[in-house]
């Protein structure tokens, strides 16, 4: 049986089945997806092949809870879907609720600037949804609690870990990519999609993250969706060196600005600093200087990791411009914001920034590296 088999589950077909609670339906699915004949089902179950036939095409039923009950348990589906409610379908649902909490507390962690809180939070978290995946269990809510709880863990990975390391936190957003497409839901998808290329970016995989930002656009279902991938994208173009893709993302942003609600990803002041550091990295180093000294105003709380991002963006565009007093100032604002947040990745921007031009700021960068990886490694 192919290893993701039984994940059909979780497709909107299945979960129309599973709304019937018919249980000739629910059987004839599960044959279908694992390619079993009424007889091996029946061996299964501990039925005669003519019991299975006779189930499936409604001539016979099945009533008493133990039965249905112990059939549940063997096809790995929640007790309630078969009209049964005991202790252990109790604490399924109790732990998607769970679940469901510690996702959302760790987004508020790591976008209120805390991502080592959020990994804290997500990693219990995702060891007992695999250990559930892994005995069998693959019920719809559990898949899509464990893809978004792994998306999540990736990106709060890709705050705390060093540069040398993150492509531990871009295989976590691929885990959760290869169980989202199962969904067959755009929106999901394109999410999933948006933060696994934004992960694939800061490992140092240019070309593949400009096609998964540009694949999570193309999916966007709607105006909102699609300004969450717009700057994303913008970004990687502009690490990719794609000056003309870089252009036209930020015209897309642009016009998004006006017609969307404002988040503390997706406003003007985070596409400011997008839009110098693509200026800079794609030869147009005199429009990103032009531009350095005029940021807009915050129309909306700015997650906490953005303010050191934008510093280390200014203070490398006033390095071109010969003003090192005004980049070190950036920098050395930008060190201790780094600290204070534990962003080691941030701080390694830091120290490439400051290069050989400001040597102090540097080794200051350096050390507070130096002090978070011991940390790391304990």
């Amino acid at each position: 049986m192919h290893r993701y088999a039984a994940w059909h589950w979780a497709t909107p077909q299945a979960q129309h089945v599973l709304a019937t609670g018919d249980l000739g339906q629910i059987l004839r699915f599960h044959r279908h997806v694992h390619g079993l004949n009424q007889t091996t089902l029946g061996e299964i179950l501990g039925y005669d092949k003519t019991y299975i036939s006779a189930l499936e095409l409604g001539k016979r039923t099945l009533d008493d809870l133990g039965s249905r009950r112990r059939i549940s348990d063997l096809l790995r589906l929640p007790p309630h879907v078969l009209g049964v409610t005991d202790p252990a379908d109790t604490d399924h649902r109790s732990m998607i609720q769970f679940g469901e909490s510690a996702v959302r507390l760790a987004e508020i962690a790591r976008q209120s600037g805390h991502a080592s809180e959020a990994v804290a939070e997500l990693w219990p978290l995702v060891a007992r949804l695999e250990s559930r995946i892994e005995a069998g269990h693959t019920e719809r809510e559990v898949l899509h609690l464990l893809a978004r709880a792994r998306a999540g863990l990736g990106v709060a990975l890709g705050n705390v870990l060093p540069e040398e390391r993150l492509s531990t936190a871009a295989n976590w957003t691929a885990k959760s990519l290869h169980v989202a497409l199962y969904f067959e839901d755009p929106g999901f998808s394109s999410e999933v999609l948006r933060l696994h290329g934004n992960e694939l970016r800061k490992a140092g995989l240019r070309g593949a993250a400009v096609h998964r930002l540009q694949h999570a656009l193309a999916l966007a279902p709607t105006s909102d969706a699609r300004a969450a991938a717009v700057p994303l994208l913008a970004r990687a173009a502009g690490t990719l060196g794609d000056a003309s893709l870089f252009d036209a993302t930020i015209r897309q942003a642009d016009d998004l600005l006006d017609r969307v609600d404002h988040t503390s990803l997706f406003n003007p002041y985070a596409l400011h600093e997008i839009r110098l550091r693509g200026l800079a990295v794609t030869g147009r180093a005199d429009n990103a200087i032009g531009l350095a000294d005029d940021p807009p105003s915050c129309t909306t709380t700015v997650a906490p990791q953005w303010h050191v991002i934008e510093q280390i963006t200014v203070a490398g565009v006033r390095l071109r411009a010969g003003d090192h007093n005004g980049a070190r100032e950036c920098l050395d604002i930008a060190v201790r914001e780094a600290v204070t947040q534990r962003l080691p990745h941030q701080l390694q921007r830091i120290t490439r920034t400051a290069g050989g031009q400001l040597p102090e700021t540097r080794a200051d960068a350096e050390q507070a590296l130096s002090r978070l990886r011991q940390e790391l490694a304990a």
